[in-house]
């Protein structure tokens, strides 16, 4: 105690470094980092910025001062550690001044000598690049030069074997620009071939494609020499050149094809794709060879008259042109088409043979591509389709077929075939056609059931009928285009979904009773029952076909399609046979309501029990009325007709259980109805009974022998569904299993005859 007293008050017990939770008193907080000061590319602002987000402003200054305070204390302590050091340092450092001087002039002469050095160097390096650059501009002038000089030697040489080619000198407007030498040469040359025109072809040919080669190389020369003096001087010669060149190549080419010279043709188109002069080749074939072939067979000028229908027809101008090509365009495309020829550029199957076709067509026979006239239409295509695929047939590889229908010639040509036109003609034809017989204002069925004898598919009514027909038009030869099977498969649709609304729509309508907005639905409105039996027939066969030969005949149609597609055409045609199956129970239900209410009428004669029996004297009924043997004559009439062999025995079966279920529902209702109100005011008129007996002061004891009118009702009733229920059974239903009637039986049955229900 005295010492605990004797303490200073200064002195107080040594604080533990921990605080209460352990941590330690001067740890800085997690988001308080001190390496962040130490980034090259620390920024203060961005720094404040970015903690002032989730710190308070206070307390990051607080923190700021503290770790500037610390920072302080650690610079102190580390000048006070190394103080020694820092104070020597200011000893040594003795005489610095003349030190300083005595290096100073040897390194100026050191800068000195580096600048001079410098200054040399660069001049020999701008030297150096003007000696590069003067280098360069020589060697262009000299590849110009050069360039020059080969163009004017090709000039000169092109000039020399022109004049070589027979009947050229004549038309030579340069003639001083060969020599008499070269004359000479070419009289020698030719003379050799004098007797021998087919040689004297050939060498001209070979001649005409050396001299191409060297129009080639001049073209490769001017490219490169463009807009100089010397080549704008030479322009006209080089124009000269290259005209008589065409001209001389044009006759020997149709002088080649006209002897059937094929050396004399290959060596001409080597010629033509050496001056990349393939469209010249090309018509000159059309002209010379391909149009008086044509014309032949499809004249055509400006007295041509147009002809008629029977003449527009394509196809026996097809299958004579094939066999022209054969005769007299064939040896030309084998020769075009070699291999390792280099003649791969020439394309005269679109260029010269389908273009004149296609030309001929069009100013003889303008009908033939008029979709206004689509039997004709698609029979002129599908001619057409095979005339293509018939000269694809002569294109020696894949690449080659490609490159046929990539030019401007066969493109043109599959333009004038306007199938989305056609398609458009057919779509209202086929879909106008079912359109029209949906409108009628009634159904009935046709006289002749139509029957398919392949499928022994047979229909009643005439929309059903139309539905099949349209469905089958839509892929039947003479109709479909393959190219549009998507479209034609779209109408399929459209045509089953148009009918199924057409049916549904109907049938929604005689529930309301009345059409609404749905023109078309009329004939539900006046239909009976019997006409709902041919429309569940009709339904059925469409479902049969659809699932069955329709889809397969569609598939075989279309079975080049990947699989993914046919399993889409597939389902979607399933589709469509669903939902029309899916209407089946609605008209099973239309039907059997249609009978319920032929047998409510009969039904409603009910009524004339209360009259009959109420405050009468009338006995105890001993025999059921007359309307029960009507409640169920509709339903028997309905099922012995000649039209129920159109329903299965299935759906007979769910027809008589459906009718007779909901007959004798609405039976119960009338009956119970009829009990409970003969109940209710026998219990009024015997309270009206005695009061009256109670103020006359008669005596209020009645008679608990006589029979009520109610249990005489009841009675009747009884008898009445022993006949009904006799009835059933004698149409092969069970009434007991009705649970309408076992609720009937209860309703109406004697007290002891409740337990079982006998007739």
């Amino acid at each position: 105690m005295a010492t605990d007293l004797q303490r200073s008050p200064t002195q107080l017990p040594p604080r533990s470094q921990n605080d209460f939770f352990g941590d330690p008193i001067d740890s800085n907080p997690l988001w308080f980092k001190k390496t962040a000061f130490l980034e090259p590319n620390f920024s203060s602002e961005s720094y404040i910025s970015d903690l002032r987000s989730f710190v308070p402003f206070d307390t990051l200054r607080s923190h700021l001062r503290t770790h500037l305070s610390a920072l302080n204390s650690d610079l102190v302590d580390l000048i006070n550690r190394d103080y020694a050091d820092f104070v020597s340092l200011s000893t040594k450092l003795v005489d610095v001044d003349s030190a300083v001087l005595r290096m100073r002039p040897p390194l100026s002469d050191l800068r000195d000598r580096i600048s001079a050095f410098r200054s040399a160097v660069e001049s020999s390096l701008a030297a150096l690049r003007n000696g590069l650059r003067q280098r360069a501009e020589a060697s262009s002038a000299r590849e110009i030069l050069e360039l020059l000089l080969d163009t004017f030697h090709v000039v000169s040489k092109v000039e020399k074997l022109i004049k070589e080619l027979p009947g050229v000198a004549a038309d030579w407007s340069g003639a001083d620009l060969g020599s008499t030498g070269n004359g000479s040469l070419s009289n020698g040359i030719f003379s050799q071939h004098a007797e021998s025109g087919t040689s004297l072809r050939e060498t001209q040919s070979m001649l005409l494609e050396r001299i191409a080669s060297e129009m080639n190389r001049l073209k490769f020369y001017i490219a490169h020499a463009q807009n100089l003096p010397f080549i704008e001087n030479m322009e006209t010669r080089i124009r000269s050149a290259s005209l008589l060149l065409d001209g001389s190549l044009g006759r020997c080419f149709v002088d080649g094809l006209e002897h059937r010279d094929e050396n004399a043709i290959y060596n001409c188109l080597r010629a033509y794709a050496a001056i990349d002069n393939t469209a010249g080749a090309e018509e000159i074939f059309r002209t010379t060879i391909v149009s008086p072939m044509i014309q032949q067979i499809i004249p055509y000028g400006s007295s041509q008259l147009v002809g008629g229908p029977s003449e527009d027809e394509l196809e026996d101008d097809y299958q004579q042109i094939m066999q022209s090509i054969e005769k007299d365009c064939k040896f030309l495309i084998e020769i075009s088409s070699s291999a390792n020829s280099g003649l791969h550029v020439f394309d005269f199957l679109a260029n010269s043979i389908l273009k004149e076709v296609h030309f001929a067509i069009q100013k003889s026979k303008p009908g033939a591509l008029s979709p206004g006239k689509p039997t004709m239409f698609l029979k002129n295509y599908k001619s057409s389709l095979r005339f293509l695929a018939y000269l694809e047939g002569h294109c020696p590889s894949r690449s080659a077929v490609t490159k046929f229908r990539s030019e401007t010639a066969y493109v043109d040509f599959m333009k004038q075939w306007n199938v989305g036109v056609y398609f458009s003609l057919r779509f209202q034809e086929i879909a106008g056609a079912l359109d029209s017989s949906l409108m009628t204002a009634a159904i009935a069925p046709v006289q002749n059931p139509h029957t398919n004898e392949e499928n022994s598919l047979s229909l009643t009514l005439k929309q059903s009928i139309t539905l099949l027909e349209s469905l089958r038009t839509c892929w039947k030869e003479d109709v479909l285009v393959l190219s549009c099977s998507d479209k034609f498969l779209r109408l399929s649709l459209q045509l089953l979904s148009r009918y199924t609304t057409w049916l549904s729509s109907g049938l929604a309508a005689r529930k309301v009773g009345s059409t609404g907005s749905n023109p078309g639905s009329e004939w539900a409105i006046a239909a009976n029952a019997e006409d709902f039996i041919y429309v569940m027939h009709d339904i059925g066969c469409l479902v049969t076909e659809l699932n069955g030969n329709y889809l397969e005949h569609v598939l075989q149609l279309l079975s080049s399609c990947p699989t993914e597609v046919l399993g889409i055409l597939k389902q979607s045609i399933l589709q469509g046979g669903k939902s029309l199956k899916d209407l089946i129970p609605i008209i099973m239900d239309t039907m059997i309501e249609a009978l319920v209410e032929k047998s409510v009428e009969d039904l409603r004669q009910l009524k004339g029990i209360t009259a009959t029996y109420r405050m009468t004297n009338k006995p105890l009924p001993v025999r059921h009325s007359p309307y029960v043997s009507g409640v169920l004559r509709p339903l028997k009439t309905f099922l012995d007709g000649e039209w129920a062999s159109y329903l299965s025995s299935e759906a007979q079966n769910e027809l008589l259980l459906g009718a007779a279920e909901r007959i004798t529902g609405r039976y119960y209702e009338l009956a119970s109805d009829l009990v409970s109100v003969a109940r209710r005011t026998e219990s009024s008129l015997l309270r009206i009974r005695q009061g009256a007996q109670r103020r006359a002061g008669a005596s209020s004891d009645t008679s608990d022998h006589n029979i009520s009118d109610t249990d005489k009702i009841c009675m009747q009733l009884f008898l009445d569904i022993q006949e009904y229920g006799r009835n059933l059974a004698a149409l092969g239903v069970v009434a007991a299993d009705i649970p309408a009637f076992r609720s009937l039986w209860q309703c109406v049955a004697p007290s002891d005859r409740q337990g079982q229900i006998t007739f």
